[in-house]
């Protein structure tokens, strides 16, 4: 006697359809916090909007310390560092904590300045990892895939650009891939949105297949 299960089956996970690495090469830079200040700014980097500092945060993948977002805006930003590359992966370790509307942690590709950027976002409160470009100001997303994506727990998502391929990661596993040339080269950086308070912590800025 055979049984059939009830309900339908998890899709299966997606599939690389673009380049999967890159001719570009250097020095992956990790940031973990553990050196910097309690209270203030990791070296090297700049907030555009939001209260971003460091704190002794308990349970951090890589203890003590974490970078957190605490306060309320449309999208909280920053950039990590100067250093900027064409190709680039961007992984981080990320815990939302809380939030009403939202519970949102990104990683931004292709910085250019404070209004002109990629975001790789993940949001526990709707259960997805969204590419999303900021041009001018102006935030409109370019493709969204659906994922649990846990509250209060460390979890890694990592974002990339090669090309005109940007995909998106969660745990390892590609969420979301698409195609977008409004951004060839920029900067690293972290990101949230409204009333997220969220962690990060051993942020890894690497070529694309390099890690």
């Amino acid at each position: 006697m055979s049984l059939v299960a009830c309900g339908s089956p998890p899709p299966p996970p997606a599939a690389a359809s673009g380049p999967t690495s890159s001719a570009e090469r250097f020095q992956a830079t990790t940031w973990t916090f553990d050196q910097d200040s309690v209270g203030g700014l990791p070296a090297g980097a700049a907030a555009f909007t939001g209260q971003w500092s460091v704190r002794t945060e308990q349970g951090t993948p890589s203890a003590p310390n974490a970078l957190c977002q605490t306060a309320s805006a449309d999208y909280p930003a920053m950039q990590l560092s100067n250093e900027s590359h064409k190709d680039m992966s961007v992984t981080a370790q990320v815990k939302p904590i809380s939030g009403r509307t939202d519970q949102a942690a990104g990683v931004l590709l292709r910085i250019r300045d404070a209004k002109n950027y990629y975001i790789v976002r993940a949001n526990a409160l709707e259960g997805s990892v969204v590419i999303f470009k900021y041009v001018e100001g102006s935030r409109s997303e370019i493709r969204s895939g659906a994922v649990s994506v846990a509250s209060g727990v460390w979890q890694q998502l990592r974002g990339e650009a090669i090309g005109t391929t940007l995909r998106g990661y969660l745990g390892g596993k590609l969420i979301v891939e698409a195609t977008d040339a409004t951004f060839s080269e920029g900067r690293a950086g972290l990101w949230t949105k409204a009333d997220s308070v969220t962690c990060f912590d051993d942020v890894v800025l690497a070529p694309v297949g390099g890690q």
